[in-house]
């Protein structure tokens, strides 16, 4: 054989060899990452030994051919489908996987279902943050916390593990994604349900269910299939402060349907509309008037919650707790669960409302004060608060009477003389009245003395009278009459003449006669006019010795007069007569008629001031 040939044939091995080679393995180029085929040859301890057609088998672990928790069952000869990752790893084996063959296969139904909006099955197996996972036959999926039921579940260990019906959101194959709903199927179902169950239901008509949740305002009633709502105030006819009091979750209850609307699908449900109506019959069980004991099962800013009997209640108003205690909220007079007293003060069968009292059980210490204490009686008591109206002062049997300013003091204003007493001040004072309806007692500390003005009463307009000067003043005298009774003279009222109206030439204690102008009982005041007494004696004079025959000239004239009036009060001259002038030289009649000068004719004839 020449070194030609001998070349030509080994290249012709080359590309025969290669020719092979292709044929080989050509065909199976496009096989890694596909579902192949296979048949277990050999089970070694865990792991099952698969082959796929290659030159190599592959090893697959026993556990990844188990469904949901089941034990795998495989024996040899078995025809299996895996998933070949690679065609050769570097121990020269086949990489298989049974778990991925059955996700690539999951995900191929689970696209169809998906296209199809139909339901699929699963298993939810593990919690992750923000929801859980679920097992869709191999294909693994998300289930978003909001999503697991039509309301919040706080616990789902009843639904680990079980079958269970989804509905898929979304799916993304590149990413390996996945998102399902289980609450889209509950409410299709629901939906189903209700509608089917509502055109049975009737209002009125009594049903068995489940409580399935509690809240604050009611509890949600399963009755197979839908749910109705059992609001707390149709749970009794007591007052039930928490649904949690009556019913718990899980219990089998007796509902009766009270409310169906077919439009909204609502169904409201109630328990105490099967018991017998304890208000039936409440005006004849509860008159008013009569008295009974009761539990204070509720306390408001406005009164207090009695239960007479379970499902009757009445409200005892804050107004009609205490004959004494005013402005007090319920809770500083009542507790709650507090058993008591009180009177029936009427009933409203069709309002449902019972009208209760607290204090009408005890006596009423108004009346009790008023029985034992007349008007004019003089009591004692310590003054429990002052306002701008008067002092309350605090009396027997816890009630208080108030004294009004106007009958602090005679002689004082209000305000002046409420600065003489203090809170917690121990006081006497006179009952004026009692009235016992409107809860008032009037006293009065200034009719502990008597009247000063009383005495005033004796005194009419034209008297004459006494004074005493107590006071000077800018504008007049402050004097007193009598027994000490106030009054004022006027600084144009101290003297006919103008010169003499000066209130500085009086001293305290001076005597002073002067005419009494003016009575005023309400604004207990007695007007004076020094002035007016001095006119009135010099009209009395004229009327007496003035005849124009007689030919006595004025100053004759008064001087009588006062002479008479010196020997009226024996000798005891007042005040206004020595401070009157002294009469002019006597002029007759007709010369001052005939020749009057300016001074005389002032002299000879009365002002009329």
């Amino acid at each position: 054989m020449t070194m030609g040939s001998t070349s030509a044939g080994a290249s012709g091995a080359e590309e025969n060899f290669a020719q092979l080679l292709e044929e080989a393995y050509g065909e199976n180029d496009g096989l890694e990452g596909t579902v192949v085929s296979g048949k277990i040859v050999a089970i070694e301890n865990d792991l099952a030994v698969v082959d796929v057609g290659l030159k190599s088998e592959g090893r697959v672990p026993v556990k990844e051919f188990s469904e949901r928790g089941k034990p795998a069952e495989l024996h040899i000869g078995d025809t299996v489908e895996v998933f070949l990752e690679r065609m050769e790893n570097a121990q020269g084996e086949a990489v298989l996987s049974r778990e991925k063959a059955r996700r690539e296969e999951a995900w191929v139904e689970l696209e169809v279902l998906f296209n199809e909006n139909k339901r699929v099955s699963g298993v939810i197996f593990g919690r992750v943050k923000g929801g859980f996972t679920v097992d869709l036959s191999g294909a693994v999926a998300f289930l978003p916390g909001s999503q697991v039921d039509v309301r919040p579940v706080r616990e789902l260990g009843h639904l680990m593990g079980s079958d269970q019906w989804f509905q898929i959101l979304k799916m993304d194959r590149r990413r390996g994604n996945i998102v399902v709903s289980r609450r889209a199927v509950l409410e299709e179902t629901r939906a189903e349900a209700r509608h089917e169950l509502i055109s049975t239901l009737t209002e009125g008509q009594v049903l068995d269910g489940v409580v399935k949740n509690v809240t604050d305002y009611g509890a949600f009633v399963d009755l197979g299939g839908i749910d109705g709502l059992l609001h707390v105030t149709d749970m009794a006819w007591r007052r039930v402060v928490h649904p949690t009091e009556v019913v718990s979750i899980g219990d089998t209850v007796k509902v009766q349907v009270i409310r169906l609307n077919p439009e909204t699908q609502r169904i409201s449900l109630g328990m105490k509309q099967l018991q017998s109506d304890p208000w039936d019959g409440v005006d004849s069980k509860y008159p008013v008037g009569a008295k009974y004991r009761g539990r204070v099962t509720n306390i408001t800013d406005y009164g207090a919650f009695v239960e007479l009997e379970p499902g009757v209640e009445g409200l005892v108003h804050v107004s009609e707790m205490s004959w004494t205690k005013k402005n007090v909220h319920p809770g500083k007079i009542v507790s709650t669960s507090q058993e008591i007293e009180v009177m029936v003060l009427d009933v409203d069968p069709n309002r449902r409302r019972v009208s209760l009292g607290i204090k009408q059980c005890t006596e009423n210490p108004w009346h009790a004060f008023g029985d034992s204490h007349e008007v004019g009686t003089v009591i004692k008591g310590e003054i429990k608060s002052i306002t701008e109206f008067g002092l309350f002062i605090g009396l027997d049997g816890g009630v208080d009477g108030m004294v009004h300013l106007s009958d602090l003091s005679w002689d004082r204003p209000g305000e002046q003389a409420m600065a003489d007493y203090s809170k917690g001040d121990v006081v006497e004072a006179k009952v004026l009245d009692v009235d016992v309806e409107k809860e008032r007692i009037s006293l009065g500390i200034k009719q502990l003395t008597e009247d000063p003005f009383a005495g005033a009463a004796t005194f009419k307009k034209g008297d004459t009278v006494t004074c005493t000067v107590t006071g000077i003043k800018a504008n007049g005298l402050e004097v007193s009459i009598g027994e000490g009774i106030p009054a004022f003279v006027r600084k144009g009222d101290l003297a006919r003449d103008r010169g003499e109206q000066r209130p500085d030439r009086f001293s305290v204690g001076d005597k002073v006669d002067a005419q009494v102008t003016s009575v005023d009982a309400s604004g207990r005041k007695v007007g004076l006019s020094v002035k007016a007494l001095e006119i009135s004696d010099e009209r009395e004079a004229m009327a007496q010795f003035g005849s124009s025959d007689s030919g006595a000239s004025l100053g004759d004239i008064l001087g009588a007069a006062f002479k008479a009036r010196e020997d009226e009060s024996d000798g005891d001259a007042p005040a206004a007569a020595k401070a009157a002038p002294k009469a002019p030289k006597k002029k007759t009649l007709a010369k001052e008629s005939a020749e009057p000068d300016d001074e005389s004719a002032e002299d000879a004839a009365p002002t009329g001031e």
